[in-house]
């Protein structure tokens, strides 16, 4: 009985074990995400601009770089691992703004993410090669959205994705509102060679800085 007993418990130490290496942490990889428009919820106008976006993420350590890239122009949230200190690029032809943010900032212009409660669900599908799980996202506000995220990749810092954050896993599949347009983020690719250092550097010129409160209209 005692042998027994001690089998049990190495198949399940085992087990344990397995599942832990099956999740890779992810420190350093650039994600890659199809951006899909919602239909039934974008105007023809809203469709066009964004047809063909990407969103690409890329992350060091704890430091990301998220690049919203459309026929308008990128958008690049710079996030400082270290200090915690956010920057915000964007890069619409002659308009290019620099804004800076605080920790404070960031949690404060992402508020309406706070709170978000999940349910997950017994269903799957592969994205990109790795098994996802859903899940349902609701709001403060009870608006919600539908996630498939795997359990296999977890990201070392997730701020860069503040409305995923809280899942046990990464993302691959997700609704969001940009503006007033809904679209859908899909992973098309993960590459896991590592990231240069210069993709986080700021700009030195070319740009107007701005503080968070000044880009929100609270400045001189």
């Amino acid at each position: 009985m005692k042998k027994i007993t001690q089998i049990t418990a190495l198949v399940l130490a085992l087990t344990v074990s397995s599942g832990l290496m099956a999740q890779r942490k992810l420190t350093e990889a650039t994600i890659s995400y199809d951006i899909v428009i919602n239909t039934s919820n974008s105007s023809p106008q809203a469709a066009d601009l964004l047809d063909g976006a990407t969103s690409v993420i890329y992350l060091k350590g704890t430091s990301s770089r998220s690049e919203m890239i459309s026929s308008l122009g990128t958008q690049a949230t710079i996030i400082d691992g270290k200090s915690g200190d956010i920057t915000v690029l964007k890069d619409y032809g002659e308009q290019k703004y620099m804004i800076t943010m605080t920790p404070a900032n960031w949690k404060q212009s992402n508020k309406k993410y706070d709170g978000i409660t999940f349910t997950y669900y017994d269903e799957y599908k592969t994205i990109a090669g790795y098994k996802c799980q859903k899940a349902l996202g609701k709001l403060m506000d009870g608006s919600s959205f539908t996630v498939y995220f795997t359990k296999e990749l977890m990201p070392a810092n997730k701020d860069f994705q503040y409305l995923n954050k809280n899942l046990p896993g990464l993302a691959m599949q997700y609704e969001a509102s940009l503006g007033k347009t809904m679209v859908t983020y899909t992973v098309s690719t993960i590459n896991f060679n590592p990231v240069p250092l210069t993709k986080f550097d700021l700009p030195k010129s070319g740009y107007r800085v701005m503080t968070y409160e000044e880009s929100m209209g609270g400045g001189n």
